[in-house]
């Protein structure tokens, strides 16, 4: 990678490692890094991804998120679009950063999100990634936690979102979040690399499942 590319990046990480450092709802520094680091490793495999782009849609992903930016799905796309351009990065480099910012998100279980590059696949992998295994359990409780949400309800089934309008309005419990979302995403990675350690990370949410509710109804004594 040319010097001044390696210098976006350097300026980019740090930037994002400092507006999220102490964030507390499982979408902080640690979990842009994984998601950069293992989106970079998806990328020496996957034909058409280009580094560049790659590192910059992975460390920008979150850096406005819809969640936490009153729905809007634009912030997100805005804030790297403005961060790039203050680094005097060309439009060919901040179109398909964008359009992963803007194409990356979970939207529903019945709502495709199919991704434009090579590049956008393999940040969409590594972010898919972070959400499932003993991680994304803990992220997904700590979500949860920062939202103010119960736990679980059984008398709350979770829901089969066909819109992404619907989807962002979901106040269930966390519990639904495995049903409604992370039980899903094994099926809806694109590369092989990414395919083959979600089985394992999958499997581990179904053991984790099984086990919470077991123990939620007291059917471990």
């Amino acid at each position: 990678m040319a010097p001044e590319s390696q210098q976006i990046i350097d300026r980019t990480a740090e930037f994002v490692r400092q507006k999220f450092l102490h964030e507390g709802s499982g979408h902080d520094w640690e979990h842009i890094r994984r998601v950069w680091q293992v989106a970079r490793a998806l990328a020496r495999t996957t034909p058409g991804a280009d580094p560049l782009i790659t590192e910059l849609g992975a460390l920008l992903h979150d850096i406005a998120d819809w969640k936490f930016h009153g729905g809007d799905e634009e912030a997100g796309p805005r804030a790297a679009r403005e961060w790039l351009l203050s680094l005097g990065v060309g439009e060919e480099v901040i179109g398909p950063v964008e359009a992963i910012i803007r194409e990356i998100s979970f939207k529903g279980v019945g709502v495709a999100t199919p991704m434009s590059t090579p590049a956008g696949q393999v940040v969409q992998d590594a972010d898919r990634l972070d959400a499932i295994g003993a991680i994304g359990v803990a992220r997904a409780f700590a979500y949860g936690g920062y939202k103010g949400r119960p736990l679980h309800d059984p008398a709350v089934p979770p829901i089969a979102h066909d819109s992404f309008e619907s989807y962002k309005q979901n106040t269930a419990p966390t519990i639904n979040h495995f049903y409604e979302k992370l039980l899903h995403l094994r099926e809806r990675l694109h590369t092989p690399a990414a395919r083959a350690v979600a089985e394992e990370r999958h499997a581990f949410l179904e053991v984790f499942l099984g086990q919470f509710l077991r123990e939620w109804e007291g059917q471990d004594l």
